[in-house]
């Protein structure tokens, strides 16, 4: 008779639902089938820039709305043909901000005062020719610019110095892989994931000062040169 209970006892265990059935957390050991290492690296590499956009304006007052306008655009074509004449392309001269502003006198105790307004108009220009960039300034000035704002230089195609920087970076990924795995008494067994991050050229716009008058020397202006990053993230498995 014992043996039937003890019998019937071990068929509700193993039955669906039963205790048994259960499935038991796995352990470490289950949950990671290798070891891995992941780590970050980055390549960067320099290059000489081949142009640069610089952002020029002119502003004009006056005692009424219509003269100011007149006034500046006539200062403003004075300084898109002296672009011209130096060898900007129309394509690369586009206007960035085109406004016309009332003016007022503030008094203590006084309501304020119209005295007029200003109007003002800034173009983006994009010199493809480095070695004019100076002259290029010059001009404008001479033909009637007040507003000469910071120089930004850059290049045409980034693709070569981008994977010129994607190899350096892979290169110091690998190598950073393999100190790390042997100081931890591991070899690289293989390459599980490797990913990109974005690409920067580091180098805010440069201030640049306009010529004070005609006869002023020439604006001096060096490149440099860019430097381009490429940030990578991978991940090894490890064997012993």
């Amino acid at each position: 008779m014992r043996s039937m209970f003890a019998a019937a006892a071990l068929a509700a265990l193993l039955a669906p639902g039963g205790l048994c059935a259960q499935t038991e957390t796995p352990g470490p050991a289950a949950r990671f089938a290798a070891t891995t290492l992941d780590l970050s690296a980055y390549g960067e590499v320099s290059a000489p820039p081949d142009m640069a956009t610089i952002t020029l304006g002119v502003t004009d007052q006056a005692p009424d709305a219509a003269q100011a306008l007149a006034d500046n655009a006539a200062a403003m074509n004075r300084v898109v043909a002296a672009l011209r004449a130096r060898g900007i392309a129309p394509a690369d001269i586009q206007t960035s901000q085109l406004g016309l502003s009332p003016q007022y006198a503030y008094e203590q105790g006084q309501a304020p005062r119209l005295t007029g307004y200003e109007a003002s108009n800034q173009v983006v220009i994009t010199v493809r020719d480095l070695a004019r960039l100076g002259a290029t300034v010059d001009a404008v000035v001479k033909a009637g610019a007040t507003n000469v704002g910071a120089i930004e230089f850059g290049l045409r195609s980034r693709v070569p110095a981008e994977n010129a920087a994607r190899m350096a970076a892979v290169k110091a990924l690998q190598d950073k892989a393999a100190i790390y795995a042997d100081a931890a008494g591991y070899r690289i067994r293989r390459l599980v994931n490797l990913s990109e991050g974005a690409s920067e050229t580091p180098g805010p716009p440069r201030p640049l000062m306009m010529a004070a008058a005609a006869k002023a020397a020439p604006t001096p202006v060096e490149a440099g040169e860019l430097k381009v990053r490429v940030d990578v993230t991978g991940e090894f498995e490890l064997t012993h």
